[in-house]
Parts: structure tokens; C-alpha cells; sequence
């Protein structure tokens, strides 16, 4: 192994050399833990690392697939949970920065199997959460939507917490033109705009068709979104077993905003913007009418960024 850094001096030194020997613990260890990340792209599923170790048998090859085949919203979520951790941190008394070398490695942040955090600027796979300001708004009060893209015309997504007693069937909705495959498939109110959009996640535990396939559109890890053009493939994949009846949820209507018009409104503070898991949006969750205080809940009392 060879280590990245390579100097005389303490790093508290290099860094803040007019700093003298009055660094906190706290300030060093927020030092230790930035040094680890130099470079971080949160727009892509791809990230450049250097850290305070480096494998001498890694090819930047594989540390590229490395990185891509990884969740990266899971690996923000982590660094988020891991400035909350030092953030939280009670200031200790001044230490002398040459004993930096010998702080220990902070403890090694775990984030369970649902999380969500906020963020500050909307992205493809996040949440926006109605905020006090959208009470008395029926459409949207207390909604959670889940934004499916962000394209060049502006963002669109789903309000995934209306329930629905109806099925396709008896909804005769214009707006799908379903096969007999998915008639009996309840049908859930999406938004006000006039469009059938349905969300798809693969069979658990076995292979993704649904992203080989090419056909529908990846909104995060193991969630996919599909229109009304694509209904004929979906039911196609249903009868070869590549994905199950069960795993299909459908919508009537969307929510669509113009380029600037959701940025505006959320620094008008009717949205809360978070990154979740997958497991927070699944689609056991769809039509949750508690899906907006547990997002809430697990966000925490405070902001963390």
C-alpha cells in the first residue's frame, strides 16, 4: 500500500500555517475526513477519490466500474451522515497539531436500509415534500412526489401518497391504453396533468430485464418509470416471467413544472427537496398515506446540510 500524502510537516500545518498550534480535535478530525475526499461528482454515477491509501494491484480501469456499479446516492448519504456525526461533536480543548498524525480514524458511518436526507437543488430520483404553505391546496397538500426526470423542458414526477380504490378496469381512464394484462391493476392519482405513467421495479432477487431491456427509464437503483408507449412491452415481460404482475405500479395524471418554475418555488419554500433509499420510495409504499410523515421522520428534526 502507498500512502498519498508525503510531507515533513503536520497537515494542520500545510493547510492553516498561520494557525499556529491552536487546531481543535474537532477541526483536525474534520481535517482528517475531508482529506479522504478531494473530488466528488453527486451528478453522476461516478466518482473520483483520493484518499489517504491507495492499492498498488488497482487499475484505474476497475476503480472506474468500481465506482459506477456503485449507489452513489448511498455513498452521499454517508458522507452526509458522517458531517452530521462531526458536526454533532462537542469541541474539545487545543491540542498541539503535531500529534495530528496520531488521531484515530473516525468510526466508520452506517446508514440502515432507509434513509433520506435533504438536499438543496432538485435532481432525477429525489423527493420534493409539501410543505405548511401547500395546506388548503388539495391536490398537493402533505404529497410526496417522486421527480422521474429532469429534463430540458422542465421537471416531471409522481405523487406517489393518493391512494385509490379503483382499478384500471373500472377507472376507464383514456389516458392508458391497457392490455387485458394489467386491467385489474389499481390505478393511482399522479398528478393533475393528463398522462399514464406506471413505475416498475425488477423481481426481487433475480435478474434486471427491466434495465437490460432498454425500454424504460432508470429513475433510481431498482426503480424504473415507463409511459403509456411502453405498456405493450411491460405486459410482454409479464407473460415471460421477466418481471411480476405485482411489480407494476400505474398512475393517472403527472406533475410537470417549466424550467425555473420549481426552483422558484422551493426558494418559496412550498418544498422540502430530500434524497432517499429506494426502500423509501418502494413500491409496497405507493399510496401510503403515512409515506409523508415517515420521510419527514427520517430526515430528522434538523436539516443536515
Amino acid at each position: 500500500m502507498e500512502a498519498c500524502f508525503v510531507t515533513s510537516k503536520p497537515l494542520s500545518e500545510k493547510l492553516f500555517p498561520l494557525l499556529g498550534s491552536r487546531i481543535s480535535y474537532s477541526t483536525r478530525r474534520r481535517l482528517f475526513v475531508t482529506s479522504q475526499f478531494h473530488q466528488l461528482d453527486l451528478g453522476r454515477k461516478n466518482f473520483v477519490l483520493v484518499g489517504c491509501q491507495a492499492s498498488s494491484s488497482s487499475s484505474p480501469q476497475d476503480e472506474e466500474r468500481s465506482f459506477a456499479d456503485s449507489d452513489w446516492r448511498s455513498f452521499r448519504a454517508r458522507l452526509v451522515a458522517g458531517e452530521k456525526a462531526l458536526r454533532s461533536e462537542e469541541p474539545s480543548s487545543v491540542v498541539n497539531p503535531d500529534t495530528v498524525d496520531d488521531i484515530p480514524p473516525p468510526p466508520a458511518v452506517t446508514i440502515g436500509s432507509k434513509w433520506a436526507h435533504t438536499i438543496h437543488e432538485p435532481e432525477k430520483g429525489c423527493l420534493l415534500l409539501a410543505t405548511e404553505k401547500l395546506d388548503g391546496v388539495h391536490i398537493f397538500e402533505r404529497t410526496v412526489v417522486l421527480l422521474l426526470s429532469m429534463g430540458p423542458i422542465g421537471p416531471t414526477g409522481l405523487i406517489l401518497n393518493r391512494p385509490s380504490l379503483m382499478s384500471i378496469k373500472e377507472m376507464r381512464s383514456s389516458v392508458l391504453d391497457m392490455s387485458a394484462t394489467f386491467a385489474n391493476r389499481p390505478l393511482f392519482f399522479g398528478g393533475p396533468l393528463e398522462e399514464g405513467l406506471f413505475l416498475v421495479s425488477p423481481n426481487e432477487g433475480g435478474e434486471d430485464g427491466l434495465g437490460k431491456s432498454g425500454v424504460f427509464d432508470e429513475v433510481m437503483k431498482n426503480v424504473y418509470y415507463g409511459t403509456k408507449e411502453s405498456v405493450g412491452c411491460a405486459a410482454e415481460m409479464v407473460k415471460r416471467d421477466v418481471v411480476g404482475l405485482e411489480n407494476f405500479r400505474f398512475f393517472d395524471g403527472y406533475c410537470a413544472w417549466e424550467r425555473d418554475q420549481l426552483r422558484d418555488e422551493i426558494k418559496a419554500g412550498y418544498w422540502t427537496v430530500a434524497a432517499c433509499s429506494p426502500s423509501v420510495i418502494g413500491l409496497s409504499n405507493v399510496a401510503s398515506i403515512g409515506l409523508w410523515e415517515e420521510v419527514l421522520g427520517l430526515m430528522g428534526p434538523k436539516k443536515v446540510w
